[in-house]
Formats: C-alpha cells, sequence, structure tokens
C-alpha cells in the first residue's frame, strides 16, 4: 500500500450514522447539529457527539453561526480517505489473487494425482 492507513480516521468513518452525516454536509454544503439531527434517527446531542468524532478525525471543521456552530466537510481529508480506501481495496485484491492461484495450483495437482 502506496498510503497509510489512519485508523483514527476510518474509526470515525466506520460509524454509519457518522458516514450518513458526511453525505448530509456534502449535500447541503454545511450544516448544524441542530440541522442535522432534522433528517437522522438521533438526538442532537448524539448529533453533536458524533460531530465531535469527526472533527477529531479532521473530517468536518466547525465555525461559530450564532449560537451554533456550523460544520463543513474537509475535502482534503475526505479525499484522504478515499486514497486509502482505494489503498487497502488493491491490496485485498492482489491477495486474493494469490490465493485464487494457489487454489488453482493445488487443485491441478489433485487432478494429476487421480
Amino acid at each position: 500500500m502506496t498510503t497509510a492507513v489512519d485508523d483514527d480516521l476510518w474509526s470515525a468513518i466506520g460509524d454509519p450514522t457518522r458516514r450518513r452525516m458526511l453525505d448530509l454536509l456534502l449535500n447541503q454544503g454545511s450544516g448544524t447539529a441542530t440541522s442535522l439531527s432534522e433528517h437522522l434517527p438521533v438526538t442532537r446531542q448524539a448529533v453533536a457527539k458524533h460531530l465531535t468524532v469527526l472533527d477529531r478525525a479532521g473530517l468536518v471543521h466547525a465555525h461559530n453561526a450564532g449560537r451554533e456552530k456550523q460544520f463543513r466537510v474537509d475535502e482534503d481529508q475526505l479525499a484522504r480517505a478515499v486514497a486509502q480506501l482505494t489503498d487497502v481495496g488493491n491490496a485485498w485484491d492482489a491477495r486474493l489473487r494469490r490465493i485464487k492461484h494457489i487454489a488453482e495450483t493445488i487443485e491441478k495437482t489433485i487432478e494429476r494425482k487421480q
């Protein structure tokens, strides 16, 4: 793999609610805990906690907007996550090709012995 995997980043993305929040933020451009909670089956307080995790992972950044914080997706960090996922996928594809080759070799050996 060419890109080092960031466990904190993937831990943040691993939660389905946080992935949905990222989708909403990408579609809407930005949002607050209140506006996001209107589209999710969790409380505003739960959304705020999820946003804190995403913020710590660098996936979102906040700025004050009145009494609430307005969150935006950090597209560079999201692109980093995509690159990591691509590298992990490529590594698994290579592993699976090697396993297939080994299985085919074993199968041919068994056939020759019969």
